[in-house]
Order: structure tokens, then sequence, then C-alpha cells
């Protein structure tokens, strides 16, 4: 049974640090990319990064490029999401999730390429 469960969430000031996990079981993350999504109130759900299985290769979205650090253990079967320079725009509800078989270790920005996600931690940050 594929599971994939967040934590590390919490409330911030701004420029404040978060490390986010993402405990994957019933899949081996040696396979498959995980992508980390976010999505505030009102807003559509956004991709933040992504980290391709084959060889590491980590991907950002422009708006937290240079801020926010994807990386993987794989003993732990675990991903991280470390968050820097916290700013109030990046306040909300954070997701990761397994990429469908179909894309197997690639990496994608598309909601819909993913098949099982976590159940969310929440990040604010606010002064």
């Amino acid at each position: 049974q594929v599971q994939l469960v967040e934590s590390g969430g919490g409330s911030v000031q701004p420029g404040g640090s978060l490390r986010l996990s993402c405990a994957a079981s019933g899949f081996t993350l040696d396979y498959y990319a995980i992508g980390w999504f976010r999505q505030a109130p009102g807003k559509e759900r956004e991709a933040v990064s992504c980290i391709r299985s084959s060889d590491g290769t980590a991907y950002y979205a422009d708006s937290v490029k240079g801020r926010f650090t994807v990386s993987r253990d794989a003993a732990k079967n675990t991903v991280y999401l470390q968050l820097n320079s916290l700013e109030p725009e990046d306040t909300a509800a954070y997701y990761c999730a397994k990429i469908s078989r179909a894309y197997g270790t690639t990496c994608s920005f598309v909601a819909a390429s993913y098949d099982f996600w976590g159940q969310g931690t929440q990040v604010s940050v606010s002064s």
C-alpha cells in the first residue's frame, strides 16, 4: 500500500527556515520521482520542486529557486524539502507526491502526472 506522510510544517517569521519531510512506504524512491506542491487558500496548487529518482537531479519553480532545496535519503525512503529565507508568500499547505508509473524516474511539474499524494503539512510565514 503506497503511502506518503509529510511532516515538519509550522509557523515562522519571514526569513526563517523549515525542513519538510516526506516519508514514503509501499514503494521504493529509487524508481519514482517525487514532487513537492503547495496550495494557498483561494489559489491553485502549484509545483514547487521535484527530485528525479535516477540520479537525484532536482528541479525548482522560479519562485523558490535559491531558497528551497530538495534532497532524499534512500535508506530512510524519505524526501526532504529545506525551506530557507521564507516569505509570507510561501504560506500554503505543502504536499509531496509520487509520480505515476508512466513517468517513472523523470520529473514533472504537472499535478496530473502524480498518482499518490500525502495529506499535506501547513507552512505559515508571518511577522
